[in-house]
């Protein structure tokens, strides 16, 4: 039998806003070059670090409509060159990863002005955006 489970917008607020809070404060966000890996958990490898970013003390609003935006965004100075692909968030220790997303100038999680990253030129960012997927 095919699975075909739906949960509302109400549960998918509040499931971001269980996942995505106080934890999250003062995280680290670090941008990469290169593919994907399957998820948070798995560990980079062949990736480049292209920067760190620090989320804000009050990191996350509350969710709405099924998505959740990061707060300011500390920018960081770039340590690579290279084209920014992908973001992981973990906690301020950078030990705990919590979530990987796309990167982009426009229809990515998380928008940066440019993708093309310098080595000592500094990275901002424009927003960051989570949201629950529709499917797994």
């Amino acid at each position: 039998m095919a699975t075909n489970f739906r949960i509302t917008t109400a549960m998918k607020n509040a499931a971001l806003d269980a996942a995505f809070g106080s934890a999250q404060n003062s995280g680290l966000v670090r941008i990469y070059d290169g593919s994907q890996p399957a998820g948070p958990a798995t560990a980079v490898s062949g990736q480049t670090l292209l920067a760190t970013l620090t989320l804000n003390a009050t990191a996350w609003a509350a969710a709405s409509a099924g998505s959740k935006a990061a707060g300011a965004i500390t920018s960081g100075v770039a340590v690579a060159t290279g084209t920014a692909a992908w973001f992981r968030i973990l906690d301020s220790t950078g030990v705990t990863a919590y979530a990987d997303g796309s990167v982009g100038t426009s229809s990515a999680d998380m928008i940066l002005p440019t993708v093309s990253i310098v080595s000592g030129v500094t990275v901002s960012c424009s927003s960051l955006v989570v949201s629950v997927p529709v499917s797994a």
